[in-house]
């Protein structure tokens, strides 16, 4: 089925009093408008996708090592979290230890340590464990697959140990947060009552939730990191997930920042005095094309066609300039682009050259079905750009069919993998990805071994050549020598067109210009500690 374009309709929303109810705040509280549709998980590990960990993860949790957020001018890097040194064993390299911070407190009062980030493990990795989460789990497992087994060896150091020499560790552990363990016992041994009075040593904690709603955050005044204490009296979030209904919110004073403005509508926005901030950073746009048996994207013919087919300089037009056009899964300046023979362009004529050499034309057109969702952390505006796409595609001739389904849900169906039978045998899915780092940037996606239910390979895509690449990355523990296989992959990424690589995002935000203070980072998560309200 098609999608009816999207067209602007913020200013009846604003007089009709259609946004939000305007409630009184402090003049030290942000409230802004998110393009989930819900509060994102609580508890420690966080759904509705980056846009969680950016909102709800990374401030009211820490992980063992953190994102360096303090600059807009240069890509982030991993710091000390709750961790200040970790190293490989030179001896055994599936062997790593990691100096736990000392003196750092939970929201509760209690202390981390060692023993609180093998219990924070467990509830991930440990069905058998009390602490066990399946919501948690389904979360964060996933994210740490080279895990084999962890301990204490004493209050303030951790031991890991891998299934095999893997060098992206420290990046797996970026994505997993920690809760408090007697908080948890407090509350009665329940995930549920911990939802509503979590505990994490992030910057800020949790005042209020109401699902759907908003969620209210307040200050943690004693994180063990003074400077990224917020200045702020209160953060409110509130779900949007709907463009014109995030726009409306900003323009009528109702929220103080949106995520994701409607580019129709930017004209109004900066009309009315607001600003538009917005950074290069490593996140792109794709569709990820299923290649179990059947499906029309093993053939690389279809693939190139597919990518030759895109007006991406038209796409950019349509998203009024806020999008950087792709050239490959990374960008163009990316350390890590190397140099593919395979040119992403728009070639339209070259499209259905090779759509006739495998087969297809005028009298025997291809039909593809697409999973997609309205809206979505990272997914940009996705229901106009995937109808650009869907015009795109026809003029070469393939005809798609939309699965149109709510974020949530289709990050659940990502996970299930394209066999699953909620794909609804539809052959590929639009899914934005993070690409800051080696395991989450690439080999997640394709690797033979994280096939759903082992991970988030959701085509089913294996190939041993792309496999012993992410072997030698894995296995490269000098930086300089990793980003040379780096290179080397991406190069097969594109030359094999193995994405239908779009776009990358800029995560345009539109805001008061009372916000002051705030740093655009060139990463997915941002730090809100520095923001005050004039």
């Amino acid at each position: 089925m098609g999608i009816g374009r999207l067209r602007t309709a913020f200013a009846a929303a604003v007089l009709a009093g259609t946004a939000l109810a305007a409630p009184a705040f402090a003049a030290g509280t942000l409230r802004i408008g998110m393009t989930a549709s819900d509060i994102p998980l609580t508890t420690g590990q966080t759904d509705n996708g980056g846009e969680g960990m950016r909102f709800i993860g990374y401030t009211l949790y820490d992980a063992l090592i953190n994102w360096d957020l303090t600059s807009a001018d240069k890509p982030s890097g991993l710091i000390p979290g709750l961790a200040t040194e970790w190293k490989v064993d030179e001896a055994d390299k599936t062997r790593w230890t990691f100096k736990i911070r000392e003196g750092v407190k939970f929201h509760d009062g209690s202390a981390f340590t060692a023993e609180a980030a093998v219990w924070n493990l467990d509830k991930l990795l440990d069905d058998k464990s009390p602490q066990y989460d399946p919501r948690q789990a389904a979360q964060g497992k996933s994210r740490i697959p080279a895990v084999a087994a962890y301990k204490a060896l004493d209050k303030y150091t951790l031991e890991i140990v891998t299934k095999e020499p893997d060098a992206t560790l420290p990046y797996q552990l970026a994505w997993i947060l920690m809760s408090s363990p007697a908080n948890w016992e407090a509350l009665g041994k329940s995930w549920e009552a911990v939802a509503k009075k979590p505990s994490g040593t992030g910057p800020w904690m949790l005042a209020d939730v109401v699902p759907r709603e908003r969620a209210d955050l307040v200050p943690f005044k004693d994180h063990w990191d003074q400077s990224r204490v917020p200045k702020l009296d209160k953060m409110v979030l509130v779900p949007l997930p709907e463009p014109n209904a995030r726009s409306a919110a900003l323009l009528s004073g109702q929220v103080d920042w949106i995520e994701a403005p409607a580019p129709d509508v930017i004209p109004a926005l900066t009309g009315a005095g607001h600003q538009i901030v917005s950074n290069a950073l490593p996140h792109n746009w794709t569709w990820h094309l299923s290649r179990l048996e059947g499906s029309p994207w093993n053939d690389i013919r279809i693939r190139k066609a597919a990518n030759l087919a895109i007006d991406r300089e038209g796409m950019k037009e349509l998203l009024g300039g806020l999008m950087l056009p792709a050239k490959g899964f990374f960008t163009p300046g990316s350390q890590w682009f190397g140099e593919p023979t395979f040119e992403v362009k728009y070639d339209p004529e070259a499209a259905k050259a090779l759509l006739a050499e495998a087969g297809y034309g005028p009298d025997k057109r291809l039909k593809v079905k697409a999973l997609i969702s309205p809206s979505g952390s990272g997914q940009m505006l996705p229901l106009p750009m995937n109808e650009f796409i869907q015009q795109n595609l026809a003029e070469v001739g393939i005809d798609v069919e939309f699965e149109v389904v709510e974020w949530n849900t289709m990050i659940n169906i990502w996970r299930a993998g394209a066999g699953h039978e909620s794909a609804k045998g539809t052959q590929s899915i639009n899914f934005s990805y993070f690409i800051q780092d080696p395991f989450t940037g690439l080999i997640r996606h394709l690797a033979c071994d994280l096939r759903p239910p082992n991970g988030t390979n959701w085509g089913h895509y294996c190939d041993p050549e792309m496999d012993a690449l992410f072997k030698e990355i894995r296995t490269t523990f000098d930086a300089a020598a990793q980003d040379e296989v780096m290179r080397r992959t991406h190069e097969k990424f594109v030359d094999e067109a193995l994405f239908l690589m779009v776009t990358h995002d800029v995560a345009p935000r539109a805001m008061s210009t009372k916000v002051k203070g705030f740093v655009q980072a060139q990463n997915w998560y941002q730090n809100f500690g520095s923001i005050t309200m004039d």
